[in-house]
């Protein structure tokens, strides 16, 4: 067990199933408590389950990212169950449909960016002050290798992604002397439900192996792994960076 997580509070957003529930998972076992945010109520059930067994305390709330006043709530009811917030993974996102630029609808644009981008501007927004007032803290906010290798056929997504990016550094640049760190995470494919159709097709999967150099696809705690690392001391003079956990996707 690391020592450095026991019994601190992490903020999971988009913690009820694959890489968020995995991370939420790798962080009980090094005994930190840690707060499930999402929409699926029974997922995030049993993501809390997962939590506890692993030797962490759970806690789960629902609500959507996009709106500003449920993210203000969520950090409300963390400190009210726990009295601090030491690390947040902004994790909550959603992939790239309507492809093309000419089949692009607003309706797309508008969810893809008020999930993607306002959901973790208004997160780090009411994160970071409860971590000053817990003497500091990390933030990691998962973007896309797409955010660093654009697709052809996911503008709108490879925007969005980018976007995390840039607030990323801003972030970091405002708060580094504050004591709070701000970094991203840019997976390529990884083996999730949310990926499941894509590397289901056999032609799509051929394609997006040939484009992982390592000769696979990612695992969800193979990026939990790297969100913990980056939370860690041993990452206590890093911040600011776009990592890619991509198999070299993006090289």
């Amino acid at each position: 067990m690391n020592a450095s997580f026991a019994e601190k509070v992490v903020l999971i957003t988009g913690g009820t199933s694959g890489i968020g529930r995995a991370t939420a998972v790798a962080f009980a076992e090094q005994g930190a408590n840690v707060v499930i945010y999402g929409r699926r109520e029974a997922e995030g059930a049993e993501s809390v389950s997962l939590i506890n067994k692993a030797g962490g305390q759970g806690l789960f709330v629902r609500g959507d990212v996009s709106e500003e006043s449920e993210i203000e709530a969520l950090v409300a009811k963390t400190l009210e169950r726990f009295g601090r917030l030491d690390f947040a993974f902004n994790n909550a996102g959603v992939g790239g449909e309507g492809r093309a630029t000419m089949t692009a609808t607003a309706d797309i644009y508008n969810r893809i960016m008020d999930i993607n981008v306002r959901g973790v501007f208004f997160s780090m927004k009411h994160q970071i002050p409860a971590m000053l007032q817990s003497g500091g803290g990390a933030v990691i906010n998962n973007a896309s290798v797409l955010a660093l290798r654009p697709a052809a056929n996911s503008p709108i997504y490879s925007a969005s992604k980018a976007a995390v990016v840039a607030l990323t550094k801003s972030a970091a640049l405002e708060f580094a002397p504050k004591g709070v760190r701000v970094n991203a995470i840019c997976p390529a494919i990884i083996e999730t439900d949310l990926t499941q159709q894509i590397r289901s097709d056999e032609q799509s999967r051929a394609l997006l192996m040939s484009r992982h150099p390592i000769g696979r696809f990612g695992r969800s705690e193979e990026v939990a792994a790297a969100v913990l690392y980056l939370c860690s001391p041993e990452a206590s003079f890093i911040t600011g960076v776009a990592l890619p956990v991509d198999g070299g996707f993006a090289v």
